[in-house]
Formats: C-alpha cells, structure tokens, sequence
C-alpha cells in the first residue's frame, strides 16, 4: 500500500470534554465525545464491547443525530444538482442518515483500482445548503465519497463554503485520486453519465471521527500518581541542553526535574539539587476505557556544561511522586568518537523492547538512539505509546530517542499529534511545516537531519538544502521512514519524488547515510550518487532500510543496487563514528552481525 507524502497536517481530531447538550453549533467531534461520556456512564465496559448501530441510535438525543446526519461534511450549491454518494460495498452496515436524507440507490457503481466496488445512492436537491452525515459507527476505512452533478440539461453547480476545507475537488473520471492519504488509489471503472461531475476528495481516516462500534480499548499499562515513561529527547543544543518527558494520572498538578552533576570520585559530597519546572497537557484517548485522560509532562534543562553526566528524577513536589534516579550525558563540545544506534518499524512491539534491551546492554557507550518511522501501529491510540514506552523506557530515560514519523504515526491522514505531544523536539525546520514534523541539530562532528516522508516532499527541500549546504560536519545523516531504494524496485513501494527531490541533495552536498524502514526488509546499498553505483563512499551516498521486528520471508533477487540483504529477521544497526571513519554493524536479537562495512575519509 502507498501512502501519500503530500499531507502536512490535513486533519487533527480535537478531542474535547462535552456535556450531553448538543448546542446549535455543536460539531461532530463535540457531539461525539459528549456521547462518550454519557455512554461511560450508562453502560459497563461489557455492554460497550457490545455496542451496535441500532443501540447506538436508539442512544442518541434527537439533536445528537441532527448533528450526526448533516454536520459532518457540508457544502453550499449554486443552483439543483445531483448529490452522489459513493458507498463502498464491502461496509456492512449503511450510513443511518444516507436513505433517511432520501437518497436513492441507483443501479450504477464505481470502482478503483484495488478492485474496490461503490454503489451509488442519489438526491436532487435544490440551490443552497446540503449537509452530510457521518461514514458510520464502525472504523471502515473505504470512506464513502461525493460526487456533484447537474440536473436534467443544466451545468454543473458552484460549489462553496467546503467543510471540510482542506481536500481538493476533482473531476470525477477513470484515473481521479480519491484518498489524500493514498494518493496512488486512483478509480478506474466510472459510469459515463458520472464522469465530469465534481468528485469532493478526503482521507480515509476519516472514517475514525464517529467510531463507537468495537471501538472502545483498555490500555494494558494506565497511568497513575507515579511518574513513569520517562524519556530524553533533545529540542535543544544537546551540548548544553536536555529534555525530559513523562507521565502521570490527572491527580498530579504539577511537575519538576531535580537534577546535578553526577559524582565520580566516592569521597565527594553530593551537590544540591536544580530545580526545573515542567509544563504538561492533558491527553485524552475518548476510546481508552481504562485510562482516557493522562498528564504528559516535558521540561527542557538548559545551560548544562557538555559532555557531562547528571543525575535526575522527575516528579511531583506537591504529590511526593518521584521516579528512580536516572542519569543522561551531554553531548561533547569539541569532535569526540561516540556511537549511535538506528532502529525501523519498532510498532510498539515486546519483541523490539527486548531487542533494545538486548542492544543497550551490548552497546553501553551508545549516546542516542534513532527510529525511522513507525514507532506504533496506530498513531492516535494512546495505548499504542503506552505499549512503545513501558517496553522502552528503563532505556530511554538514560539515552535520548531520536524519532522521525511514519505512516503508522500520522494515521490515515489524520496527522500525528499524539506524536508531536509527546516528544519535544527541535523546532527547526522547515518553515512550511508543522514545527518538531522535521528537525536537525549536530552531535559532535556529525550533522542528524530528521524529515517527515509523510509529508509533503518538496515543501521540505529547500530547507534540508540550506541545511546541508551550511553544515560544516564531515558526516551527514539522515533519517527518514519511506526507503528510496528498496529490495525489490519495481514493487509498489516507489519514491520516485524523494529520489528526484531529496536525492539530488544527498548527492550535491554528500550525505554519508540515509536511514529508513518502512518495508520491513533490510537492505543496504552501494555507495550511489544520481541513482549509480559509485566506486567508494567517498564518492557516494549509502541507503539503508531496515526492520525492528520479525519481518516477511520470501525468495528474492539482489538488486544491482544493493550491497547486502536479507528478510524475515529484526535488526538493530550499531553506528561508531570518529574523525576519521564511520563503522557500521547489522546486528540480530542474538548478537551476531548481519552486516557490516566501514566508510573512512
């Protein structure tokens, strides 16, 4: 499946704390959370595992439903047209509102190129206002799409005042894009009295903002008084600089890193204590049975001396919560040796908990580690970052996490903000994007360069330009989750744009190496500039995919372009870097290297 790159922040959903009053202006979102909370307190969690749409409706207030059925996606028409709604077959139950509005289903379908059928209802209506309801209670992601026709001999109406405004409008003909977030999913078979009418475009996920039939979820590690999923991550100079993160339950008010110098010489005393104050968000997960609102706390620590180790605990001066004392170290002022570890499509597992474990207890001296994407499974359940940091946590809270977004992590279009409110991150990146999407900052005599392949590719070029063009570092690396070159080229997965786009940067400016994932096979290529193998790394660029989890097992070939790979198994990717070279080892959950190759100066 491709997913789109050219989505920045289309759609964050906005969840917020309702009462059961549906006001005249309520929105879907509001009406929706005000309906999980009264469902919360009607029904125990077996009779909400149990929900269906005909309790859903018999649950909802009339103005509940009014706003279900006319407010989701809105329009304003010129003059009559036809109104088609394009509903995929294969979701089991049909829209409540969609024939109770008079829609008629009409023998005509569409489909596209997955093979994917819609069967098309109708309504004439007249100049003016026209509101449509919700894609259903369940999560079908074939959102159901609208078309804008003409009446018998007229033109085709005007359309204004879109809500959602975001999408584009296209016409509706074999080969129309339908899906922002899969923007390859083209249709292909169109009835002819269909084609050239206004085809309204949007995202699959969608289909996510009234989701209440099996959709209610327990977090197997919920929140509470003690702080816990502390992380470091860097938004700052991580010479002089380092930010914490963590977690408790909304009884805790307020938040504090303690910190201070480690002691090295046993015959010391201890220095004081700093105090710095953390800020935090409430997060809210509507569907969370167990566990829907949370505290995240973040506080950045500055004016640190580097290369220096610093004792720290986070907690609550008010509550008298404290975590483990943890330590982190400032990064190097002046060049140093030091090493990081990459990982790829982490997806929240055990299995890759124990492989951080199992490379962190190899590898002590690592100073940060990297993923390239895919850190979850699904980037807007809570329980999913809960699930990625218990397992990772007794790590992260001693080495920084350098994350960039996936697919998993931006769901279906819907954006990533559960990520952007969890990692603190630097703010500098592209001025076109959401801030922390994409981001860089140096670690020694190396340049990190962090982009957001979910994104809009060439929103972010010029500034990863301008961004190697001025680094001074001998050794350039970057991370990012979709795999310019893969195992298998002609396989669906193409990034022909990031090629053309951020290729010709690698190349210009050369980068030493491009980190990715995303297709859950390891593959490291030769030394390539413009798409060539190249005789040296001086010479060229090494691209390396690879996979955090038990991955996929099928024979295959060796591309020209590739130096090693192997499927099925998980890896982590152990980088040493010096003045002089850069050594790289490929390692397995055993320990034994997969892979290895040095790059020398």
């Amino acid at each position: 499946m491709k997913v789109s790159r050219r989505l920045s922040a289309l759609l964050v959903v906005v969840l917020v704390i309702a009462s059961g009053f549906v006001s005249a202006q309520e929105t879907v979102d509001e009406a929706v959370s005000a309906i999980v909370t009264r469902l919360y307190a009607s029904y125990n969690e077996e009779q909400l595992q149990k929900l269906n749409q005909t309790a859903i409706l018999n649950f909802l207030t009339p103005k509940e439903r009014d706003v279900l059925a006319t407010r989701y996606w809105t329009f304003d028409i010129d003059k009559p047209g036809v109104i088609s709604i394009l509903r995929d077959t294969a979701q089991k139950e049909i829209p409540f509102w969609l024939p109770e509005a008079g829609f008629q289903k009409t023998n005509m379908t569409v489909t596209n190129m997955e093979g994917w059928i819609y069967e098309v209802w109708q309504k004439r209506m007249p100049a003016g206002h026209v509101g449509l309801g919700i894609n259903g209670f369940d999560k079908h992601r074939p959102h159901y799409l609208v078309a804008v026709g003409p009446v018998e001999n007229g033109t085709i109406p005007e359309i204004t005042n879109l809500v959602p405004s975001q999408f584009s409008i296209v016409d509706l003909a074999p080969g129309a894009m339908t899906y922002h977030d899969w923007d390859d999913l083209v249709l292909k078979d169109v009835p002819e009295p269909l084609r050239g009418n206004k085809l309204l475009t949007t995202i699959r996920g969608r289909a996510r903002e009234a989701h209440l039939v099996e959709a209610f979820r327990k977090t197997p590690f919920p929140s509470s008084k003690q702080p816990d999923s502390v992380l470091l991550t860097w938004s700052d100079d991580p010479a002089v600089s380092q930010s914490i993160q963590w977690r408790t339950n909304t009884e805790v008010k307020d938040g504090v890193v303690r910190y201070r110098k480690s002691v090295i010489d046993q015959g010391q005393t201890e220095l004081p204590w700093q105090m710095a104050r953390a800020e935090y968000i409430v997060m809210e997960d509507r569907q969370l049975l167990n566990d829907r609102y949370m505290h995240w706390f973040s506080a950045t620590l500055l004016g640190l001396e580097p290369d220096t180790e610093y004792d720290y605990q986070v907690g609550s001066e008010t509550a008298g919560v404290w975590s483990e004392k943890a330590t982190f170290r400032t990064a190097p002022a002046a060049p140093k040796p030091f090493t990081f570890v990459y990982f790829s499509d982490t997806h929240r597992s055990p299995d890759w908990g124990k492989l951080l474990h199992a490379a962190f207890e190899r590898h002590p001296e690592t100073a940060f580690y990297t993923i390239s994407g895919d850190l979850v499974s699904t980037g807007l359940y809570r329980d999913d970052w809960d699930c990625l940091f218990a397992y990772s946590t007794d790590v992260f809270r001693q080495r920084p996490i350098v994350p960039a977004i996936g697919n998993h992590d931006n769901q279906d279009g819907l954006g990533c903000s559960m990520y952007l409110q969890l990692f603190t991150l630097p703010r500098n990146g592209p001025p076109s994007l959401e801030p922390e999407r994409a981001y860089s900052f140096r670690y020694s005599n190396a340049l990190f360069v962090v982009l957001d392949a979910t994104a809009d590719v060439s929103a972010q070029t010029e500034w990863l330009k301008n961004r190697l063009a001025s680094s001074q570092e001998p050794w350039k690396f970057v991370i990012f989750h979709f795999p310019p070159y893969c195992l298998e080229p002609d396989f669906d997965e193409d990034y022909a744009d990031i090629r053309a786009q951020w290729g010709a940067q690698f190349d210009a400016y050369h980068v030493t190496m491009v980190l990715t994932g995303h297709v859950h096979d390891y593959v490291r290529t030769h030394p390539l500039k413009g798409g060539k193998v190249m005789s040296s790394p001086r010479e060229g660029t090494t691209y390396v995919t690879s996979v955090a989890i038990p991955g996929r097992t099928r024979p295959f070939e060796l591309p020209p372009h590739a130096a090693a790979a192997f499927v099925g198994d998980a890896t982590y990717q152990v980088i040493q870097v010096d003045d002089s070279r850069v050594s790289y080892k490929a390692c397995d959950m055993s320990g034994a290297v997969r892979d290895e190759f040095i790059i020398e100066r």
